[in-house]
């Protein structure tokens, strides 16, 4: 698949969203395929709150890519034929700058006071990376979720650079529920008493339980009720794979396995940045979506699922029909899913072949 990670550095740096500037930055960004002559081929793939630059084959840091099963040789993203781009997002703690970086003033770890960071702040630095790899425009930018969210803004951003973009399991908006939601996952950090105020760097600690009770509440965001019914039932857990003794369910060994899991890797500072960038966007700020949408030039596929109880169709039909006011060539599709919110993630043959088909029409 000719699988390439670099971390490119930034010198020129950036000023956000929020007004501060970041004089330099580095993004970890992964490639896989090759470029072709009239360098045509190239798609960005975004990733959603959790992922990082490690989209598809196998890595020693991270495993199996987290969209492995959609992007590779002949999958619906045929690294045989396109030359595909992910990056870790500004902010998060996978090689890119963020709170786990130093801070070159200071030559301390920015913790706390690494900047507050948006979904067009990493559409920004997105572009950046493509003037870098000297590439005209994308033939896709695609994502799930918070990765669906990028793919719209750069529609609305960088209207000229786009084709396609395809956006998957997300919304225009978050709503007022997935905002509390994160909003109780963010207090679960901060009340960590090794959270130390965001400095817990400063004191040799790390949040995990806090870290962890934040994962847990998020994975049943994730799953459907129907799918957590059939997987995992009211059944009671096997005495000798208990990841904790004062569990007595699978659903609750599940989510504490997973939580703990999370909790070994993944920073809490990001984690806060990570959810407010998902809470504060809003396409269609300042003006009304429709209006953002006028310039818009990229073809769109939309994607809902049903058992998606977090971003369900609706709010993607709400993309739809604000770029059916604009008449931009779009098609929403709302299929079953196994796997809740994060049935983007999995391969099923209408869903790969509705990518596929956007991405060679």
């Amino acid at each position: 698949m000719n699988l390439k990670t670099e971390l490119l550095n930034f010198k020129e740096g950036i000023t956000l969203e929020s007004g501060e500037r970041l004089d330099s930055f580095d993004l970890q960004i992964e490639t896989y395929g090759e470029i072709n002559k009239e360098g045509s081929n190239a798609i960005l793939i975004c990733h959603a709150f959790s992922g990082n630059h490690h989209a598809a084959g196998q890595s020693n840091d991270f495993g199996i890519g987290w969209w492995d099963q959609i992007i590779g040789p002949n999958k619906a993203i045929d690294t045989e034929k396109y030359f595909v781009v992910c990056c870790n997002n500004l902010g998060g703690c996978a090689g890119s700058t963020g709170p786990t970086s130093i801070n070159p003033t200071t030559q301390k770890v920015y913790g706390k006071t690494f900047p507050i960071v948006s979904v067009d702040d990493w559409v920004n630095s997105q572009k950046m990376l493509m003037d870098r790899l000297n590439i005209d425009f994308w033939h896709l930018v695609a994502g799930g979720s918070l990765g669906g969210m990028q793919a719209l803004q750069w529609s609305i951003s960088y209207p000229e650079k786009v084709r396609k973009a395809g956006i998957f399991a997300a919304a225009a908006k978050s709503s007022t529920q997935n905002i509390a939601m994160n909003e109780v996952a963010r207090e679960s950090i901060r009340k960590d008493k090794n959270f130390y105020g965001g400095d817990y760097h400063e004191h040799n600690a790390l949040p995990k339980n806090g870290i962890k009770t934040a994962r847990m509440l998020g994975h049943i965001t994730y799953l459907s009720e129907e799918l957590m019914d059939m997987r995992f039932g009211r059944k009671f857990q096997d005495e000798a794979s208990k990841v904790d003794e004062s569990v007595n369910f699978e659903v609750e060994n599940y989510l504490q396995y997973k939580g703990e899991k999370f909790s070994e890797f993944f920073d809490a500072n990001s984690y806060i940045l990570m959810t407010k960038a998902m809470d504060d966007y809003d396409a269609g700020k300042d003006k009304s979506l429709e209006e953002k949408l006028r310039d818009i030039k990229t073809e769109f596929l939309i994607i809902g699922f049903y058992s998606d109880w977090l971003y369900p169709p609706e709010r993607g039909k709400e993309i739809q029909i604000a770029a059916m006011k604009n008449n931009i060539k779009s098609s929403f599709v709302v299929l079953d899913g196994e796997h809740g919110h994060d049935s983007f993630l999995f391969d099923s043959e209408p869903y790969s072949k509705l990518i596929k088909n956007f991405i060679e029409s």
